[in-house]
């Protein structure tokens, strides 16, 4: 792809603008030192490091120069270290260029772009080398994070410790907004308090494969208008600003700002000649045009229509420093794909790279050395001082030395009656509030307007909402308001509108305040099991992102049996199972939900944390069947198998079959048991807490992972194998590995076709999960 007007054009001093100042040229110079240094590591990963494979490295150089300009003035004149940053995935070169010039990167990681062990493909917090505030990737996901980032700091403020101003900016493109979650997070009405937080919109008018036909920026404004940001555009650099200015100027600015999106950028591709001809264009305006860029020499008329406000460091200043405080702002700066480089504006760019030729054009042109092509700034020079000096403002403090936080492993209250894993969750957060208020002070609930269908109503009594600032509740005197729905800052609870992605995003960032600021949080989510697969993908990448939190699914499975298919999660089991970063529990009792919940707590909030995924039931279960022991140690070593995976629940001499059910299956697993020992067939039981830790204790004995596999002797001796029947309320697979840990015969029950509305007996007898079904498969199963 060439580009035929000169590049010189778009980076040199046009006739008719006053000279810059000294500081101006340096911010300049910095500018186009970060366009090389981005440019020549994705040319360096695609076209220099050796590539035995011959598979495609990528990288978005075009992506890259939009942002250029954007994040130069952003970084040298404006931010403070405070300020927490979200880069746009494709710029992720640029950031990585602008810390290699204040000195937070080394030179060798500038050739590892996209290598193992290298630069990463998008910014990540916990494995690139350098400063990275939030990870981007996966797009609308980094974007929000900001919002959520705001929050969660103003949560620490309140609760635990100061931790300073700051803005939160998230760079994003244009594209980007195309993400549905991206205007969930913006339309919640909490965030039209956060003044902190700062959109820089990168409108280059492409995405992956065309030029957007229509003109956005009008639409966005108003949509942002709508939900209470300030609205900053940025549309015209200081050149175009004074062409406006002249006989004529008025003519081209409706022209250009009406001229649809592939129209202007075709005008990128032309030379001075042809844009004198095409820029009129056939309005009643067009002689007045065409008298006014008559005036213009060749490489003032091909700058002016390159000088967009996004590109304009005098225009992005000014932007910047108009940002309103009171309320989110967002800059919606136009620019241009490409910007600077041979593919400037060409409409599939998006993931061009240069030829070799190309890349030794722009090393000319910017007086560069394509050999050589990782120098910094002398400390002498002007620009080299504005980096220096930038370094120093912007540089933070190491985060503070994580407190102590206790969490108990055993409550010590055994259940009784009749009771749900659902409920039990509740009763466990106000049990930690008497039992250890110093851990249940940092405790925070999250949930999508179902706190009191979850059984939250009096964890949330207790400890109250967490609002920015105390509202009056209206209905504190009427006796039959059961929850009290009492906002203050000191609130414990937060509640947003039904959009289960800003739940994780929001639960996310709470779990990283203990990197950010050395205050660890203990998040808690808590949603419908039928949409956690909704929210798994922004949950998924705050756990790679070091978000250490709580998801709790409830209620769960074909349980739910009077609300019919549509609200029956099937597939959440193995999601557990399969999920990076993250422990999965199935409790069956109340007690295993104490054990499970505390023993999660314990893992937040620390360098080697995780997070955890709770999956509980509306099933009403006799607590008498889970046989706690009254001995200490045996109680201590019940716990220790729950938390560990597993526990067997009966134990049978001579057994000839084992039952293994998890969770709300353990009625009817052990009603099976009692069915066959009538019948003369004795069966081992045992209750699954967490099929991910089982297998990975599997992986461990098979030498596949670090780890210990101790539960598996205690749950699966060999000396006890027998043909095997597996149950849950989900998909049969989530177990069918354990038949593999003896080899022995296996049947799996559970459920792997959509739900139906009924009774719980029709339900479950449907799906073939009931006492018949597994009394069946045990007889079916034996030799």
């Amino acid at each position: 792809m060439s580009q035929p007007a000169s590049l010189d054009s778009a980076i040199s001093q046009p006739t008719g603008v006053p000279a810059v100042s000294e500081d101006l040229a340096a911010l300049e110079a910095i500018r186009q030192r970060v366009l090389w240094l981005s440019t020549s590591m994705i040319h360096h990963a695609n076209r220099i490091r050796p590539n035995p494979t011959g598979l495609k490295v990528g990288g978005h150089q075009a992506s890259c120069a939009s942002m250029v300009s954007i994040m130069t003035s952003l970084w040298f004149e404006h931010l403070q270290p405070g300020d927490r940053v979200s880069v746009k995935p494709h710029a992720s070169p640029v950031l990585h260029s602008i810390n290699y010039l204040l000195g937070e990167l080394d030179e060798k990681y500038l050739t590892t772009l996209r290598e193992f062990g290298g630069l990463q493909s998008y910014p990540s917090r916990s494995k690139d080398p350098d400063t990275v505030d939030y990870s981007t990737g996966s797009v609308g996901i980094g974007a929000t994070a900001p919002i959520w980032g705001a929050i969660a700091r103003r949560y620490v403020d309140t609760h635990l410790a100061g931790t300073g101003r700051g803005r939160q900016y998230s760079l994003v493109g244009d594209a980007e907004l195309d993400e549905g979650a991206v205007w969930e997070a913006i339309l919640d009405p909490g965030i039209a308090d956060l003044g902190e937080v700062v959109w820089i919109v990168d409108l280059n008018r492409q995405s992956l494969d065309r030029v957007i036909p229509n003109i956005a920026a009008r639409r966005l404004e108003k949509m942002f208008d709508a939900a209470g940001w300030q609205v900053i555009t940025v549309k015209f650099g200081t050149l175009l600003e004074e062409l406006f200015t002249r006989p004529g100027g008025d003519a081209l600015r409706t022209r250009i700002l009406d001229m649809p999106n592939p129209e202007y950028q075709r005008l990128l591709r032309c030379t001075a000649a042809e844009i004198r001809d095409r820029l009129p264009g056939t309005g009643t305006d067009s002689a007045r045009i065409a008298d006014l860029i008559a005036t213009l020499d060749d490489a003032t008329l091909t700058a002016a229509v390159r000088n967009l406000g996004g590109h304009d460091l005098q225009a992005l200043s000014q932007a910047y420093r108009q940002i309103d405080d009171t309320r989110p702002t967002v800059i919606i700066a136009y620019t241009i794909k490409g910007y600077g480089l041979p593919t400037e504006g060409h409409p599939q760019n998006h993931s061009a790279l240069l030829t070799v030729d190309e890349y030794s054009q722009l090393a000319e042109t910017l007086g560069r050395d394509a050999q050589h092509p990782w120098g910094r700034f002398t400390d002498d020079s002007p620009a080299g001082r504005l980096c220096t000096t930038t370094a120093q403002r912007l540089h933070r403090e190491p985060v503070p030395a994580l407190p102590d936080v206790t969490i108990p492993a055993d409550i010590g209250r055994t259940p009784k009656g009749t009771a749900t894993t659902q409920a039990a969750l509740g009763r466990v957060l106000l049990d930690l509030t008497r039992e250890s208020p110093e851990a249940a002070q940092r405790v925070v609930t999250v949930s999508p307007d179902v706190s009191s269908t979850t059984n939250l109503g009096g964890w949330v009594n207790k400890v109250g909402v967490w609002s920015s600032a105390e509202r009056h509740n209206w209905f504190a005197d009427d006796p039959e308001t059961i929850m009290h729905w009492n906002e203050r800052p000191t609130g414990q609870h937060m509640e947003l509108g039904i959009a289960e992605t800003n739940l994780v995003g929001l639960i996310g960032e709470l779990g990283a305040t203990w990197s950010r600021w050395g205050q660890p949080l203990l998040p808690i989510g808590v949603l419908y099991d039928p949409f956690v697969e909704r929210a798994l993908e922004p949950w998924s990448y705050g756990i790679y992102a070091g978000g250490q939190s709580i998801l709790v699914g409830t209620p769960s499975g074909v349980t739910l049996a009077a609300e019919g298919g549509a609200h029956q999660s099937i597939k959440t089991p193995s999601i557990g199972l399969e999920q990076p970063g993250c422990v999965s529990y199935e409790p069956a009792f109340a007690i295993d939900v104490e054990w499970t919940l505390l023993a999660s707590l314990a893992k937040l909030g620390r360098p080697d944390g995780t997070s955890a995924y709770l999956r509980l039931s509306t099933r009403p279960v006799d607590q008498t069947l889970a046989a706690v022991p009254t001995d200490p140690a045996a109680r201590e070593r019940r716990r220790r198998q729950v938390v560990a995976g597993g526990y067997p629940i009966r134990r049978r001499d001579d057994a000839q079959v084992t039952i293994v059910a998890m969770g709300a299956m353990i009625t009817e697993a052990l009603a099976a048991a009692d069915r066959l020992e009538v019948s003369g067939t004795r069966a081992d039981v045992l209750c699954i807490t967490s099929p991910g830790l089982l297998f990975e204790a599997w992986q461990a004995r098979q030498g596949r992972s670090a780890g210990e596999s101790w539960i598996l002797d205690q749950l699966f001796p060999t000396d006890r194998a027998t043909p095997m029947v597996t149950v849950l309320d989900g998909h049969p697979h989530t177990l069918a590995f354990l038949a593999g840990i003896n080899r022995v015969r296996s049947t799996h029950l559970g459920v792997s076709r959509f739900g139906q509305v009924g009774s719980l007996d029709d339900v479950y007898r449907y799906h073939g999960i009931d006492t018949d079904s597994i009394v069946t498969a045990a007889l079916d199963i034996l030799p």
